[in-house]
């Protein structure tokens, strides 16, 4: 069991894409980064690096990475092993280190699935076909779509202030069609309002 929960010292981009090229499965990076890479530029520095991966699949990715890496799921606010054969049905994240006590590499979130859509675990009835869920550069990196990254910073029950920072950030570039996304969807997950939606709504 470990609780070192701020023990990162976070692989780059590269790693990553390197890494993960390995794995025939459905894979993006996510958090803040991928906020970055569409942005063309790093906005903020980055305590770590997060990758989504879809929870069919997370037993492939489990057989290669723990040729190499130690992975733990978390659980009641603990980072537990996470066994040889062991389907993971509700856990959402998984940390990953070079040995049991070395510092975190990398996140991996699992995301459901349903008939070929993602579904966003905060509230089910908001959805996209998975094959919308990713964007990728122009050297094939992939990434998450920047309305479903935000929806998940500000679907958060906790919106920490690199959150705000990171909509404020990336609200110039997204489109009509994301802005009205993202602004429908936070009001479906709230339909008592949400404080992101005024942005949103001045450019839409």
């Amino acid at each position: 069991m470990r609780t070192d929960f701020k023990n990162w010292k976070p692989l780059n981009v590269s790693n990553i894409v390197s890494l993960f090229s390995e794995i025939p499965i459905t894979w993006c990076l996510a958090g803040g980064w991928a906020l970055d890479i569409h942005l063309g530029k790093k906005s903020r520095e980055h305590s770590d690096i997060d990758v989504i991966i879809l929870r069919d699949q997370h037993q492939a990715a489990f057989q290669l990475l723990s040729r190499e890496w130690k992975v733990f799921k978390a659980e009641g606010g603990v980072l537990l092993p996470w066994n040889e054969g062991e389907y993971l049905a509700h856990t959402t994240d998984v940390w990953v280190s070079k040995s049991h006590n070395s510092s975190w590499a990398f996140q991996i979130m699992l995301v459901d699935t349903e008939d070929k859509n993602w579904i966003y675990r905060r509230e089910k009835s908001i959805k996209k076909p998975v094959n919308e869920l990713i964007v990728r550069t122009y050297d094939g990196i992939p990434y998450l779509r920047p309305e479903i990254q935000l929806l998940y910073k500000g679907g958060s029950s906790k919106i920490r202030g690199k959150d705000f920072d990171d909509l404020q950030t990336t609200l110039p570039i997204l489109t009509s069609q994301e802005k009205e996304w993202l602004s429908s969807s936070l009001l479906q997950q709230f339909p008592q309002g949400h404080p992101w939606v005024a942005y949103l709504q001045k450019g839409i």
